[in-house]
C-alpha cells in the first residue's frame, strides 16, 4: 500500500482496479477483504457514508473504508493475479488560496476598465471564440447559483459534500467559475470570464470550510466525464514534500480521462515563498497526465508563492494570471485574490476557447495550449511552457 508523506489522510483508502472491470472488482474487493462495495455514482456522497464504498465505474477506482484486519487481504490483492492494481490511504485536499489581494494592485499597473489584467494577459478580449457549446468542470467549494453576473447562464451543479448544498458558503468555488466562465460585461466593474458562454458544471467537492477528501474529487471527476466536460479545473490539492511519488491512483484516473477526452487542470500549489524558497507541485497537480498549474503577476513574473518544479514527480506545465485577480464572489459580490487557484481557472477557460474554436479534445488540447503558450523569461522549471493564450 502506498502512505502519502507529509499528507492529512481520512482513514478509508483508495483502490486502483485494471480498466473496464468494475465487476471483477466488486467481487475481489469482496473476496480478498470482504468488503461491499456500490458500482455507481448517482448519489455518491450518501454512498460513501453509508457502506463500505464506491467503484467510480469512469475510472475504475474504489473508494472503500477498511478495517486493519481487512488490509492485509487488501495488499496481498496487489500481487496476486487480479483486477487490484494499488492501494493508497485517501488523502485530505484543501482549497489552494494565499490571502486577499489588494483592490488597487492591478488596476494601477493595467487599465481594467473593460476586462480584468487577467482576461488582457492570456488575450482573451482579442478572441472570436467564447466557449459556446464547451462543457466545463469547477469542482471546488461549490458555487453561488443566485450570483446576478450568471443570470440566464447554463449552470449544472452536484454537491460531492455529504450534508451540505451545492451553494457556496466559503467563495472561493464561485471565484474560480468567474474566471473561467464567467461574464463579460457584468452589472459593474471589469469583464472577468474568459470562456464567457461555456456551459458550467459546478461540482462541490470542498465543503464550505474549504477542505475536502480524495474520494470527493474523484466522484466529481467521474460526474464531469459522464456528462462530457472537455476541461476540468480543479484549483486544490495537498502539500507534498520533495521526492514524494505522486498517486498512481489520481494518475490513472487523469489518464483514462484524457483518453475520454476530458483534460485535467490543477493548481500547483502555493507553498513557495520566493525567492529563497521553492516548493514541489503538490498533488493531484503533480501527476503526469494532470496538467499542473502555476502562476504569474502582472509583469509576467513568477508569483512567489508559486510551487516549481524541484524534482523528478511533479513539473509545472503552463501558468496563468494568479495575483490580484478580479472575480465573482459568494453572496453575489466581486473579490481579488491570489494564488495557483486563481491561475488554474484562467487556463482552464482558455482551453475550452481552443476547444470551441479547434474541436480539440484530451490529449491534443494539452498540446495546444502547451505550444501556443507565450514562452516567458522564467525557466521552465517555473513556468514551464509560459503564459496561455487563447486562441
Amino acid at each position: 500500500m502506498s502512505q502519502p508523506t507529509s499528507a492529512e489522510t481520512t482513514g478509508r483508502f483508495l483502490v486502483l482496479l485494471e480498466n473496464n472491470s468494475t465487476a471483477a472488482g466488486v467481487r475481489e474487493l469482496n473476496r480478498v477483504a470482504g468488503i461491499q462495495v456500490a458500482t455507481t455514482a448517482d448519489t455518491v456522497a450518501e454512498q460513501i457514508a453509508s457502506t463500505d464504498g464506491v467503484i467510480f465505474h469512469e475510472l475504475g477506482i474504489a473508494l472503500v473504508d477498511a478495517t486493519p484486519d481487512q488490509l492485509p487481504g487488501l495488499n496481498r490483492a496487489i500481487d496476486e493475479p487480479g483486477p487490484v492494481l494499488a492501494v493508497e490511504a485517501e488523502r485530505v485536499v484543501h482549497a489552494i488560496t494565499t490571502t486577499d489581494a489588494d483592490e488597487t494592485a492591478s488596476a494601477a499597473a493595467v487599465d481594467e476598465s473593460v476586462f480584468t489584467w487577467g482576461l488582457q494577459a492570456v488575450g482573451a478580449g482579442l478572441s472570436t471564440a467564447t466557449g459556446k457549446g464547451i462543457r466545463v468542470a469547477v469542482l471546488d467549494t461549490g458555487f453561488t447559483v443566485a450570483h446576478p453576473d450568471f443570470a440566464g447562464r447554463t449552470v449544472t451543479t452536484s454537491s460531492f459534500v455529504t450534508g451540505e448544498a451545492v451553494d457556496d458558503e466559503h467563495g472561493h468555488g464561485t471565484h474560480c467559475v468567474g474566471t473561467s466562465c464567467g461574464p463579460r460585461t457584468p452589472a459593474s466593474g471589469p469583464g472577468y470570464g474568459v470562456a464567457h458562454e461555456a456551459e458550467i458544471y459546478a461540482g462541490k467537492v470542498l465543503g464550505n470550510s474549504g477542505s475536502g477528501s480524495d474520494g470527493g474529487i474523484l466522484a466529481g471527476i467521474e460526474w464531469a466525464i459522464a456528462n462530457g466536460c472537455a476541461v476540468i479545473s480543479m484549483s486544490l490539492g495537498a502539500t507534498v514534500r520533495p521526492g514524494t511519488p505522486h498517486s498512481a491512483i489520481f494518475e490513472q484516473a487523469a489518464s483514462r480521462a484524457l483518453a475520454k477526452g476530458t483534460l485535467i487542470v490543477a493548481a500547483s500549489g502555493n507553498d513557495s515563498r520566493r525567492p529563497g524558497t521553492v516548493s514541489p507541485v503538490g498533488h493531484p497537480a503533480n501527476c503526469p497526465s494532470i496538467m499542473a498549474v502555476g502562476a504569474v503577476d502582472v509583469n509576467r513574473a513568477t508569483a512567489f508563492f508559486s510551487c516549481g518544479t524541484v524534482d523528478t514527480v511533479g513539473a509545472v506545465d503552463v501558468v496563468g494570471p494568479g495575483v490580484d485577480v478580479h472575480s465573482s464572489w459568494k453572496a453575489g459580490g466581486t473579490k481579488r485574490l491570489q494564488g495557483t487557484s486563481m491561475a488554474t481557472p484562467h487556463v482552464a477557460g482558455v482551453a475550452a476557447l481552443m476547444a470551441e474554436k479547434h474541436g480539440a479534445r484530451g490529449f491534443e488540447l494539452w498540446a495546444r495550449l502547451a505550444q501556443t503558450a507565450r514562452r516567458l523569461p522564467s525557466p521552465s522549471t517555473d513556468v514551464g511552457a509560459g503564459l496561455v493564450q487563447a486562441p
